[in-house]
């Protein structure tokens, strides 16, 4: 029962990450990613800094972690967001997030690795049924990978690879507590800072819309949904979360079509069907590993 009720926590931070398109449309693009970044880690350190006040301390507690804690929550935040937006100068960005969009397949298969966890052919197919939704969701007519952007797949593709491994890896400190999460996320913060400094030009929202915008990212999909991931992967099926993070593209998408965003369309209901088959698929599979010979 404890493990079910990790998954859910786990996957409220999956139904946040959905919001993350429509959050970002509000700030009209005009924002710097980088800078953007910097904003909403900070509001996503700051709700965490006002929990800790309101028990009476400031969280320093939560500093003293070993070296290798601090290398993996800092190397899974910023590392992942410096390689996609790095992608996204590189390359075109429906490839970027296709490549990108493989950790939750690699989360299911690394994890088959860890003690006491086992992967089955139920698992993978049902991480394969989702990819491909997700793929159908994100892919247009005209989309193709070309050699000329290379450099900007390998940084799409090292996306995938680094939160797959945080995410496999948590699970082997999840005696670190939660509340961590808040200096990971001031230290994102700082390092976006400086890589907006060195290699933007600042922009001020001009609109509330585009502060909601802001401030809705830092609380939201930036700041709990890290938390309640962060929870979910030490504590639930990690597998099934693997896979069930197939649903924020199709969350996002279903988010802007009702906002009037985005058009609805038979590939988003054959997308839809395809990734709520394979988490069923996923979620049904039982303990037991794949034979090899």
């Amino acid at each position: 029962m404890k493990q079910h009720q990790a998954t859910l926590i786990g996957f409220s931070a999956i139904l946040l990450w959905g919001t993350l398109a429509l959050f970002t449309r509000l700030t009209d693009g005009l924002i710097p990613p980088f800078q953007l970044m910097a904003m909403s880690f900070g509001i996503a350190f700051l709700l965490m800094l006002s929990r800790f006040i309101f028990q009476g301390h400031l969280g320093l507690r939560h500093l003293k972690q070993p070296k290798r804690v601090w290398l993996l929550g800092i190397g899974g935040y910023f590392g992942y967001h410096f390689c996609f937006f790095s992608a996204m100068q590189l390359a075109p960005a429906v490839e970027v997030s296709l490549l990108a969009y493989l950790w939750p397949l690699l989360i299911v298969l690394l994890a088959g690795m860890l003690p006491g966890e086992s992967l089955t052919l139920k698992h993978i197919g049902g991480a394969l049924l989702a990819l491909l939704g997700c793929w159908l969701l994100i892919s247009k007519p005209d989309s193709g990978f070309d050699s000329r952007y290379i450099n900007g797949y390998l940084l799409a593709l090292s996306c995938a690879f680094i939160w797959s491994g945080y995410s496999v890896l948590s699970r082997l400190i999840s005696q670190v507590s939660t509340d961590t999460v808040a200096w990971f996320c001031a230290a994102t913060s700082i390092l976006a800072l400086l890589c907006h400094l060195t290699l933007e030009t600042t922009v001020w929202p001009e609109k509330a819309s585009h502060w909601a915008g802001i401030i809705g990212l830092g609380i939201g999909p930036v700041g709990i949904a890290f938390f309640t991931w962060d929870y979910g992967i030490k504590r639930g099926n990690l597998q099934l979360l693997g896979v069930l993070a197939y649903a924020a593209p199709l969350i996002s998408t279903l988010l802007l079509v009702a906002a009037g965003l985005a058009d609805a369309s038979w590939t988003l209901a054959i997308a839809s069907l395809t990734i709520v088959a394979g988490s069923l698929i996923a979620g049904t599979a039982k303990k037991g590993r794949i034979k090899t010979t």
